[in-house]
């Protein structure tokens, strides 16, 4: 089980912030990612150690793990002004997971992205899609079918970002 809750953590990073593009800009600073499934609200339920293993996991494949709370994986990044003036939110781990973007279509403040994953360890596909509210927040939702580590995976997650603040931590790069 802690393998699937890897990946989902793993894929709703990577799937929720591929090409989301608006047509006014987004702004620049630090944001906040949420993303919350039902796989993930079983986090509280993995036995002593294994929240160590998931982490081990995550780094594995080039990653922290984000923080868990009520069912949600929470994580910062940052958007550079150029990043904002592209409207483009960072990629996180594509290249780490083995997936690609493929027929993004954005109109006016909505999106869509279809993924393809074939890395060793993921492989499968879904969609991304959703719309930014205002150029401080964005709301969505991903799907992903495929294998996890050979294991069958259908999953659905919700994907939100809100803006926090016009300056970055150094410790929280631009991806």
């Amino acid at each position: 089980m802690y393998t699937k809750i890897c990946a989902v953590i793993f894929l709703c990073l990577s799937l929720s912030s591929a090409t989301y593009a608006a047509e006014n800009s987004m702004r620049p600073g630090l944001w906040e990612l949420s993303t919350s499934s039902d796989l993930l609200k079983l986090v509280p339920q993995l036995p002593p150690g294994q929240m160590d293993n998931l982490a081990n996991m995550a780094r594995q494949y080039g990653f922290e793990l984000p923080q868990i709370e009520n069912g949600a994986a929470i994580s910062n990044t940052c958007i550079t002004p150029e990043m904002a003036a592209l409207n483009k939110l960072p990629d996180f781990y594509h290249a780490q997971s083995g997936c690609s973007a493929k027929n993004a279509v954005h109109t006016g403040s909505n999106y869509k992205v279809d993924y393809v994953c074939s890395g060793p360890g993921l492989k499968g596909s879904g969609t991304a899609e959703g719309s930014f509210t205002s150029p401080e927040r964005f709301q969505g939702q991903t799907q992903f079918s495929g294998q996890v580590q050979g294991n069958p995976m259908n999953e659905r997650a919700d994907v939100s970002g809100r803006w926090i603040s016009a300056s970055c931590p150094a410790q929280v790069p631009a991806r």
